[in-house]
């Protein structure tokens, strides 16, 4: 049983890659099951309490993400004004220094539907109260009750699990996700245990079936193949 809530984004998504750099922030065109589970936990905790996500971590951890994008998508490239730590003392630029930072930011063309196996216990009501996804200000808002399906319908992209064989048509994405080992403290920011990449927080491929037609200095086109 497939679990299948449809979002529509209402602001610019942005989600950098794990080796994107601060002055290179180039961004993902999906949002990771990493980001989409720490979302329904955060929503656990701010409307039911800490017990209650504590309770369902193990299941958010398990859960089955897929994710069908809409038939077109456009990254616009842009360069921001950033402040980063200064190396050395500078005269009016101390402790921070002024500079550039590359970033993209994605606008999706239409709404933006996932799907979820694994819990049915609750989770259309925390699907309704994630209202952004990736960084803070990627806002989007649920357009009707989430549905449930027998099995996943055509379109989707199973994130949770990476390519495996075959190699279809599409554009290549690296996403993370919880570990196998990844616990409750491990994401608690008040906790002294650290989490680490590639035991925690694991990493892998996914294709989504969307090619690059059209391009310039300032944006690239997707277009559903």
């Amino acid at each position: 049983m497939w679990t299948i809530a449809c979002y529509q984004p209402t602001a610019f998504f942005s989600l950098k890659p794990n080796m994107a750099t601060s002055s290179g922030g180039k961004t993902l065109i999906v949002p990771t099951p990493f980001a989409v589970k720490t979302a329904l936990l955060d929503a656990a905790i701010r409307t039911q309490g800490l017990a209650r996500g504590q309770a369902l971590f193990s299941d958010l951890r398990a859960l089955k993400i897929a994710v069908r994008l809409p038939r077109q998508i456009v990254v616009n490239n842009t360069f921001n004004r950033i402040l980063r730590a200064a190396r050395s003392p500078s005269p009016g630029q101390w402790p921070y220094q002024r500079t550039i930072g590359f970033r993209e930011y994605v606008q999706f063309g239409g709404p933006l539907a996932l799907a979820f196996r694994g819990l049915t216990d609750g989770l259309a009501s925390l699907l309704a109260q994630i209202n952004y996804l990736g960084k803070r200000g990627g806002f989007i808002q649920l357009l009707d009750l989430p549905e449930v399906a027998e099995s996943l319908p055509p379109g989707f992209t199973v994130l949770t699990h990476g390519v495996d064989g075959a190699f279809p048509l599409g554009t290549l994405q690296m996403v993370d996700d919880w570990g196998k080992r990844l616990t409750f403290e491990h994401l608690n920011i008040y906790s002294d245990k650290a989490m680490r990449t590639g035991t925690h927080r694991v990493f892998h491929h996914v294709v989504l079936p969307h090619r690059p037609v059209r391009s310039s200095r300032g944006f690239t086109l997707y277009e559903r193949i």
